[in-house]
């Protein structure tokens, strides 16, 4: 089956240029030109990918995205932006981009950016082990659910659950960032590094109302998921 595209930019030209190519290229893609007919659209159908332009009327690429990810925190989105500030692409990542291409833009590259995301390898290997107790909580890798002895259970996106299986494989030890990087993101560039660390501040909310539970930062090596009253 062909895999479907939401595109959101609001340069038209641009934009059906854009869809015609990857059209070309077997995907189907709907085009939207501003952030409020992409949530529509996003909304009344499903996406395996959504390519957003930031800089939008009505709703830029920024809010939609957050939008996005609260119907379907998993769906992987790429910002297609004119926008080169360190800024804008720290916050990108931050929203949980999972890439971020600058115009002007070489299609090709693009198109192969798409099928990466879209093929690339599933974050939990089948041969580990995927259920952990730790702490006040159940942890199920492979179902991505962190289940805590009275609170109600949480939901975690892939990239969450693949962080937490190696840092629970590694606990009251070293996980490396060197190790997560390339193991999860399959890069260890400094974009991919601040998303990483995005990500851990997250996990350690999730896991805060365990006080015997703690990621801690290794200076210049990586974390540790500490569990004091284990050690």
């Amino acid at each position: 089956m062909k895999a479907k595209v939401l595109l959101v930019e609001d340069e038209k030209n641009f934009g059906m240029l854009l869809k015609d190519y990857l059209s070309m290229n077997d995907f189907l893609v709907t085009h939207c030109e501003d952030g409020e007919q992409g949530l529509h659209a996003f909304k009344a159908d499903t996406f395996d990918i959504c390519i957003i332009d930031i800089m939008m009327p009505k709703k830029d690429g920024f809010t939609l995205s957050t939008e996005i990810k609260t119907i379907q925190k998993t769906v992987p989105i790429i910002f297609l932006t004119a926008r080169a500030m360190r800024d804008d692409i720290i916050k990108g990542y931050s929203l949980g981009a999972d890439d971020y291409v600058i115009k002007p833009f070489d299609s090709e590259v693009l198109l192969f950016k798409i099928k990466a995301i879209l093929n690339r390898k599933p974050l939990l290997s089948v041969d580990t082990n995927y259920l952990h107790e730790v702490g006040q909580f159940t942890f199920n890798a492979k179902l991505r659910t962190l289940k805590h002895l009275v609170h109600a259970e949480i939901k975690l996106s892939p990239k969450e659950a693949a962080l937490l299986n190696l840092l629970c494989q590694h606990k009251n030890d070293v996980l490396t960032r060197e190790k997560a990087l390339k193991q999860i993101w399959e890069d260890d560039n400094y974009f991919t590094a601040r998303s990483m660390d995005v990500y851990m501040v997250k996990l350690r909310k999730y896991l805060s109302s365990d006080k015997n539970l703690e990621i801690a930062n290794v200076h210049g090596n990586g974390y540790s998921l500490v569990e004091k009253n284990k050690i």
